[in-house]
């Protein structure tokens, strides 16, 4: 499907020592795991969002003053944390996944489940890096090895930009046109 990514572009400055985690806050999002994760290696992390599981996601971040609750923030909020996070962790498995496109059209990598979506929307090792199972230490190890990449300069903001690009509206248009066309001769 096409994403809407026109309100979104890089800041064109360096990231700040951040992570972003963005959802709905439902269990099967499992934002408990970029919790956890960041938690238990003592990263900075901001949580996006709000919903039913918000009180068991609070109570996984307690005591744990460099993990920030935003709740319900605006799209321009949103954008200036994609903007400035130094990559965005995702944690569920979707049947497409919006947010990791949103966080790549504003030039940050992503830390992402390696099933459904993710596997269509971010390029290992390019867009971003991958964990095999849905818990904490696999959470963590990815993280460790994103820094890793990280600090070897190898996420590069404008081809993360233009990957993005390719799921835009214009280019599901032009994809769509082209297959008409193709058809037709």
């Amino acid at each position: 499907p096409p994403v809407d990514l026109s309100r979104l572009e890089p800041n064109n400055l360096e990231s700040e020592d951040f992570y972003c985690a963005f959802s709905r806050f439902v269990p099967y999002k499992r934002l408990d795991l970029a919790i956890s994760a960041c938690k238990k290696l003592n990263k900075k992390l901001v949580v996006i969002g709000d919903g039913s599981n918000r009180k068991q996601l609070e109570a996984i971040a307690k005591d744990c003053d460099f993990i920030k609750f935003t709740g319900r923030i605006s799209d321009e909020e949103v954008k200036k944390y994609l903007q400035r996070c130094k990559a965005l962790i995702f944690c569920a498995e979707e049947d497409f996944g919006i947010i990791p496109l949103e966080a790549q059209a504003c030039g940050r990598p992503v830390i992402a489940f390696k099933k459904g979506g993710a596997l269509e929307t971010v390029i290992e090792n390019k867009t971003g890096v991958f964990f095999d199972k849905q818990e904490t230490d696999n959470v963590c190890n990815a993280i460790l090895n994103f820094e890793t990449l990280y600090n070897q300069n190898v996420f590069n903001t404008n081809k993360i930009v233009e990957h993005a690009k390719t799921f835009s509206i214009e280019s599901f248009k032009k994809q769509i046109m082209d297959v008409i066309n193709e058809n037709s001769n």
